[in-house]
């Protein structure tokens, strides 16, 4: 999907397809049919954008068959889909039934991280649309924090070096601009936008920025606005955000909101957690589980007595709050994204709907059919596509 900023940007809007399961090539082509093609059909567009996740030997495959990905891009257009953008985060496994701390890994340490995303760059180059002004690739921010020391860094540093002159020969060779954007997230070695302007300093910015997952974001309880402007002041371009949004507790202590936190504890996925003090303390557990009732549980009270709110770092679906006592951040994401799209220019054109947790929501909110998930992922765009409109954009014909 595709809409126009009033200074001329084409900004493109797609879901991931992260939420899928499946790690070779034979998986993606199955859910063009199974999954991307119901939800462009029941959001009522003619193109569809979609953020394609590629496990690493798919990644592979396909750079090595420029053959394979042109059969990819036809069997793409055909159903009246298009990507620009590609999620390089998960490295394989995603939906697999324990992922946890594994999707951290290999870091960017490790040259299998460099080889991995410049696979998906060499595909991507081959994907994008012939209108494209780039494409844009989302990875892991450095690593999770333990353990990483200054061996670790001076390698991932060297990584990205590398990466960015891979990334200039394959402007050279195919004309197609790749960039990459790190992505800050509670825990990491990077969590804050800060700490992207201080671990992202001296990079080639004009191959490789920042990724802004909207839910990270409130989940750290930065300012949007501030956010948006600290990595802007800084020169880091953003290559792309994630329109996503977390769950949100305003009083932890409440039996009956700690009985529907609970429902969200699950095996799958890390549930980063923290709570914001009064004097705008932020305080962290790994897991929502740990934070609920570990060896050292989240604090839900203030020195005062009055609740301390917690965010958990649990992607909810974009078009519906989570049942009240709970509720999302949806007002973070809609003043994120003013930041990002709303203002005189655009200050980044590609978005994508991460809701990557519809397996692991609680029961009752969980899709029961294939038909299920992809109507609730075309709510999820609609609600985005609204949000846009609002702020000015205008839906390309």
């Amino acid at each position: 999907m595709r809409l126009h900023h009033a200074d001329g940007t084409t900004v493109h809007l797609a879901y991931c397809t992260n939420v899928h399961a499946g790690d070779d090539l034979d998986d993606v082509l199955a859910h063009l049919d199974r999954f991307c093609l119901p939800v462009r059909r029941y959001l009522g567009s003619d193109l569809l954008g979609i953020g394609l996740w590629l496990a690493a030997p798919a990644a592979r495959a396909l750079a090595r068959d420029p053959r394979a990905v042109d059969d990819l891009r036809s069997a793409m257009a055909e159903r009246g889909l298009e990507t620009v953008t590609l999620n390089a985060f998960p490295y394989r496994g995603f939906q697999e039934p324990v992922v946890k701390h594994r999707v951290y890994h290999p870091d960017w340490s490790q040259r299998a991280r460099l080889d991995y995303t410049a696979d998906c760059a060499e595909v991507l180059a081959r994907l994008l649309p012939d209108d494209a002004a780039r494409g844009s690739i989302s990875t892991l921010p450095l690593a999770w924090r333990s353990p990483w020391g200054s061996a670790a860094a001076r390698s991932a540093r060297a990584n990205l070096a590398a990466l960015a002159e891979t990334l200039d020969g394959l402007e050279d060779r195919t004309g197609r601009s790749i960039r990459v954007g790190l992505e800050p997230e509670p825990g990491c070695v990077i969590e804050t936008t800060a700490q992207a302007v201080e671990h992202l300093a001296g990079v080639d910015r004009r191959r490789i920025g920042v990724n802004l997952d909207l839910c990270h974001l409130a989940v750290q309880f930065e300012d949007p606005d501030a956010a948006v402007a600290r990595v802007g002041e800084a020169g880091l371009p953003v290559v792309k955000a994630q329109v996503s949004a977390a769950l949100h507790a305003s009083d932890p202590s409440d039996p009956g909101t700690r009985a529907a936190l609970a429902s969200f504890d699950e095996e799958r996925f890390l549930h980063q957690t923290r709570s914001c003090g009064p004097d705008g303390t932020v305080t962290s557990r790994d897991d929502l589980g740990e934070a609920l009732g570990g060896d050292a549980p989240l604090a839900d009270r203030a020195d005062d007595g009055g609740p301390v709110p917690w965010r958990v770092h649990f992607h909810v679906p974009l078009d519906a709050e989570p049942q009240a006592p709970l509720a999302s951040t949806f007002d973070h994401t809609r003043s994120s994204l003013a930041a990002l799209v709303g203002g005189e220019s655009a200050l980044t054109d590609h978005l994508e709907v991460e809701t990557y947790t519809w397996g692991v929501l609680p029961q009752a909110a969980r899709p029961r059919t294939d038909d299920d998930l992809a109507r609730g992922i075309a709510g999820e765009l609609a609600w985005v596509r609204d949000q846009l409109i609002h702020l000015g954009l205008k839906e390309a014909p």
